[in-house]
């Protein structure tokens, strides 16, 4: 039986940090996380269709790393919406309006209640992963690494690190833009938002059922 089989989750999670919106992995790894905007690609005609698979095509050719590309899908929660038009029905003197209002914010409620409103965020993973040093080259180095000097190294490592990223992300965002879409890096509160939400979908969907019984009562 293995030894590590009571071990925590955050063990099998590479994640380490997140500063400034940058990931932090523990193997030493970065990674920047783009939020891109969609396009309504079945509205297009087939003329511009043609130039979006192109670009896409084209910007994907001229990358020299890889990349990951995913979407996350949430259900839309409607009741602040519903709350401010509710607002809006109380300071209005039109019973006629009111009635009215109170009509659609019924609707909306039941609409949603047995059709789910998914919301989807598409997203782009820009990595960089450093040249790791050999064991022997890293015991060499080591000895001209101590102290000021070292921490001193560290500190320049790291930067030259984050600048060979931002040269990658930056290489994304103008060949996303090409395309004719909208894209920009998470910052660090959403990058947190959205990690929260990946790794508990269970307690967004307890807290969300815990305010719907509350507004019921």
């Amino acid at each position: 039986m293995p030894q590590n089989i009571n071990a925590s989750t955050q063990d099998l999670v590479t994640l380490k940090d997140i500063r400034d919106g940058i990931l932090y992995l523990k193997d030493g790894g970065l990674r920047q996380i783009l939020l891109v905007g969609g396009v309504n690609f079945d509205l297009k005609s087939e003329e511009e269709q043609g130039l979006i698979l192109g670009s896409f095509q084209n910007f994907l050719n001229a990358l020299d790393f890889p990349v990951q590309f995913f979407v996350h899908s949430r259900k839309v929660d409607v009741r602040g919406y519903l709350e401010k038009i509710r607002a809006r029905k109380d300071k209005e003197r039109s019973e006629l309006l009111k009635i009215q209002i109170e009509e659609y914010v019924t609707f909306v409620h039941s609409f949603v209640e047995e059709n789910a409103i998914i919301h989807k965020a598409f997203f782009i993973v820009v990595p960089y992963d450093p040249i790791a040093l050999s064991g022997q080259t890293k015991g060499i180095l080591s000895m001209f690494r101590r102290g000021k000097d070292g921490k001193e190294a560290k500190q320049k490592s790291n930067q030259e690190n984050l600048e060979q990223l931002n040269i990658r992300v930056t290489k994304v965002v103008n060949g996303i833009e090409q395309i004719g879409l909208r894209v920009a890096p998470l910052s660090n509160e959403e990058a947190v938002e959205l990690f929260y939400n990946l790794f508990n979908p269970s307690l967004i969907e307890k807290k969300d059922l815990a305010i719907a019984e509350e507004q019921q009562r």
